[in-house]
This record gives structure tokens, C-alpha cells and sequence, in this order.
């Protein structure tokens, strides 16, 4: 274990991951980096701040255009004694471009290139559907999309940690549905599904899927962040203001606090010093009966609808 230059670093707890060969380990808080990272000093400041705070889990995705960033500042960390890189948990995602059967090894190779690393600890399908190679565009334009060989994608990213490129497959924004026929034809089993869940996303069926299944979920936007339409449900509602004030806490631990104690995992994305640290401390103290009976009572509705434009009808699955 590499020695922890920060006296203050915050020690995270770990979740064994149910469906991994080795029984692998995830501090069960991460650091995000989704896209809208556009200044790579800040963003390598920020992971080496992470890393002296205590963070040992980092996300990202080929998508995000934040792996060279990520990489450089894992590497900085590792070369000042901050961390071994056994002590990371690094995940990242295979984009829809890619989502094909004979483009999934390679995409891994790249992504590895770009962040400086041999191997990931997770490597995930960014979504359940597949779109023309080479043809990157956000938002996908429908036209663009090819029909998702799930079996064949997941065959190639079996391999992937057959090869040791990657310690555990997984998935991202899938649903009861779309897991079902992975598991289906999966020989080894999808150990994480990372999704939108937050106190006013709390997707109970999904949750409920994923524990039977050994399958364990990270979430993103966990403070509901990460998008611009309208007031934010969690971060302004009047009912967790109260839980908050009563625990002498912030709604955003409020709102980690309750992810932890669902056995959910989850990579809030903040640059801020201080944010970070909060997001931290929420492991010495526990929601009440009542807390959790408020939270359930929540309005409930999905923030990030999908990756395309148009958005398509299904790709849900209609499930709550």
C-alpha cells in the first residue's frame, strides 16, 4: 500500500463486486468525469486533489475526452508516492461507435493508450446501442444507429478480461430488459451496471433486478446534476432541506448517505476542493426509518432521457 501523503485523506469503504472472478473491491464513492471537462489543468489538478483527499475510484469513458487528463494525473500521483496503481479502481466505457463486435478490443487498446495504463479494473458498454463507426456526433443522430449485437459485443469484451486487458465487465444504462438478454448469453456475468439514480430517480425495480443478480450499481448524477432544464429535484427539495438541517449535514450527503446505505455505488463529479471533501463525509452517521420513509415518498422522474436525437421510445424499456 503506498503511503498517503495527506493526513486528512478519508478512508472509503470498499464493495466486494458479486459477479467478479476475483472477488474485486470498489470504493463504493468514485470521481466522474463527464464532458463537460474543458480545461485538462483543471481537470488534473483536480484528480491529484481527489487522490491526496483519499479517492481511489476514478470514471470516465472514451466519450468524456477526459482519459489523456485522467491518465497524465494518475500517473503524476503514482510518480509523487501519493498511490500505487493497485490501489485504483479505474473504469471506462466503450462509446456506441465502437459497440461492435470486432471494434471492442481495440477500442479497449485505445482507451488504455490514451490514460497511460496496462489494464482497467471496469470497462463498460456506454450503451446499449450501436451506432456507424468512425461517426462520432453528440447528440447520435437516429439514422446513424446499427442493430446491437449483444451477444457478439459481449463475447469480445469477455476477451477483453480473458486477455487481462480489463479485471471485470460491466455495463451502463441498461434495463431490466436489456440485462435480462445480456445475462442471457453471458458467460461471465455483467459485475456493474452504472445508471442514472439519485432521490428523485431511485428506480426501485432496477435496484431490486441488479441485487438478485449479483450485479452492482453505480450511479451517475447522484446529486442530479448534469443537466440545465428547470429546478433541481434533489438539490432544492424542501423535504431534504429538513433531513439535511435535522443531521447538521448538506442535502448533497443527505443524498449520498442514502445511495451508500442502498448498497449503491456512485461518481459525483465536482473540481471543487471543498464539495469533495463534503462528499466524503458520509460515512460515521445513518438516515432514520423516517428519513427513509420521506425519501420514498420523493417525486419521480428520469433526468437524462437518452444519448439521441431524436430520443427513441424504447431504449427504457418503460420501466420505472
Amino acid at each position: 500500500m503506498a503511503a498517503n501523503a495527506n493526513a486528512n485523506s478519508t478512508a472509503i469503504p470498499t464493495i466486494v463486486l458479486p459477479n467478479s472472478s476475483a472477488q474485486l473491491r470498489v470504493p463504493v464513492i468514485g470521481m466522474g468525469s463527464a464532458p463537460d471537462f474543458t480545461c485538462k489543468k483543471d481537470t488534473k489538478e483536480a484528480i491529484i486533489e481527489a487522490v491526496k483527499q483519499g479517492y481511489r475510484h476514478f470514471d470516465t469513458a472514451a466519450a468524456y475526452g477526459s482519459e489523456q487528463a485522467l491518465g497524465e494525473a494518475l500517473n503524476e500521483a503514482i510518480a509523487l508516492g501519493l498511490v500505487s496503481r493497485h490501489d485504483l479502481f479505474v473504469t471506462s466505457k466503450l462509446w456506441v461507435t465502437d459497440n461492435h463486435p470486432h471494434l471492442v478490443l481495440s477500442a479497449l487498446r485505445k482507451s488504455l493508450k490514451t490514460l497511460q495504463l496496462e489494464y482497467l479494473d471496469l470497462y463498460l458498454i456506454h450503451w446499449p446501442l450501436s451506432s456507424q463507426p468512425g461517426k462520432f456526433s453528440f447528440p447520435i443522430e437516429v439514422e446513424d444507429l446499427l442493430p446491437f449485437d449483444v451477444k457478439g459485443v459481449w463475447e469480445a469484451m469477455e476477451e477483453c478480461q480473458k486477455l487481462g486487458l480489463t479485471k471485470a465487465i460491466g455495463v451502463s444504462n441498461f434495463s431490466v430488459k436489456k440485462l435480462q438478454n445480456l445475462l442471457s448469453v453471458a458467460t461471465i456475468r455483467p459485475v456493474v451496471n452504472q445508471v442514472e439514480m439519485n432521490l428523485a430517480w431511485q428506480q426501485k425495480k432496477l435496484r431490486e433486478f441488479c441485487k438478485e443478480n449479483g450485479i452492482v450499481i453505480t450511479a451517475f448524477s447522484p446529486l442530479r446534476k448534469g443537466a440545465s432544464r428547470g429546478p433541481n429535484e434533489v438539490m432544492e427539495n424542501e423535504v431534504l432541506k429538513e433531513i439535511a438541517e435535522a443531521h447538521g449535514k448538506s442535502i448533497a450527503q443527505v443524498s449520498l448517505r442514502w445511495l451508500y446505505e442502498q448498497g449503491i455505488t456512485f461518481v459525483p463529479k465536482s473540481y471543487d476542493k471543498e464539495r469533495m471533501n463534503q462528499n466524503l463525509q458520509i460515512f460515521d452517521w445513518a438516515l432514520t426509518q423516517q428519513d427513509h420513509h420521506k425519501i420514498s415518498q420523493i417525486s419521480q422522474s428520469r433526468l437524462i432521457s437518452g444519448p439521441t436525437k431524436p430520443q427513441l421510445n424504447d431504449l427504457w424499456d418503460d420501466e420505472i
